[in-house]
């Protein structure tokens, strides 16, 4: 059988998987794009979540702290070990044990919504022409531009929340996180987006949306290894690997520069990029 793609190809997907994926300009629609242009036609979904999977690599190793506390805050709740006061000196998602429990809670909520969402939508998926997949990033730039305007008067009324995440605003960023998970709507834009909607500062914003992330993206892949004998037979390896190694090592970059976006408030700016790029996209692409 004729491979689809070629390791150059991989290498391309590789890159825009690494930049898009944590810049908030949909990496599943830029994907889908990029794909049209080069002419790559029936790439199973699989391929798309291993270079989901090697960006998730680059966030378990930026956020490797606050992992790390998270893991410890669960294993302590499960053993049913008493809270401790001690101040761990990382971000507000883990400052504290209450907070790093509070924080397991709402990573836990706000998977369980956004499974619920992307079971439901996960068929409808592939079937979305490229210019509706194109109207998403006009979409993105949109909830970015809103987001921004609300979070800044909300801060200058002094209500925005500085110590982990509630149940409320977990359940706010599942159901964004859930409407990113389609082709052209970003998912880190979405899901920072419903954060700031629902009151939480910036920087935890930020964090939080990468790091529930992790479940999300690992319930992907689960659910798309049907597809692995379809990715080595009408892939190959060769441009697999080319292109998660590239996503790794592109999104690892990405997540640190998007990281000190964040908390200087300036997600909106990627409307300017992102209202043309649909527009055009819905004018142009079949």
């Amino acid at each position: 059988m004729i491979k689809i793609m070629t390791i150059i190809q991989g290498i391309i997907l590789g890159i825009l998987q690494g930049v898009a994926e944590f810049l908030p300009i949909s990496s599943s629609g830029h994907l889908a794009v990029a794909q049209n242009l080069l002419g790559l036609q029936n790439v199973p979904m699989l391929f798309d979540v291993f270079l989901h999977v090697a960006t998730l690599t680059a966030v378990i190793l930026f956020f490797r702290r606050q992992v790390w506390e998270l893991l410890c805050a669960l294993g302590r709740w499960i053993t049913r070990r008493p809270l401790s006061d001690k101040i761990h000196g990382s971000s507000g998602l883990t400052r504290t044990d209450e907070a790093a429990r509070k924080t397991v809670t709402a990573i836990i909520l706000a998977t369980i919504v956004t499974g619920v969402i992307g079971v439901v939508v996960e068929k409808k998926l592939s079937e979305l022409p490229i210019k509706a997949v194109c109207g998403g990033f006009v979409f993105t730039a949109v909830i970015l531009i809103v987001s921004s305007l609300i979070e800044k008067k909300e801060k200058r009324k002094g209500i925005i929340s500085s110590e982990g995440i509630s149940w409320k605003q977990s359940l706010v960023i599942g159901l964004a996180q859930g409407v990113g998970t389609l082709p052209g709507i970003s998912r880190s834009g979405s899901t920072i987006a419903g954060g700031l909607l629902a009151g939480v500062n910036r920087a935890d914003a930020g964090e939080f949306s990468f790091i529930v992330s992790i479940p999300a993206i690992i319930g992907a892949f689960i659910l798309e290894l049907k597809d692995l004998g379809s990715v080595s037979s009408e892939i190959g390896a060769a441009p697999v690997v080319a292109g998660c190694i590239t996503a790794f090592v592109v999104g690892y970059a990405s997540l640190s520069w998007l990281m000190r976006i964040i908390r200087k408030g300036k997600l909106e700016w990627f409307a300017c990029y992102l209202i043309p790029a649909g527009i055009l996209g819905m004018i142009f692409l079949k």
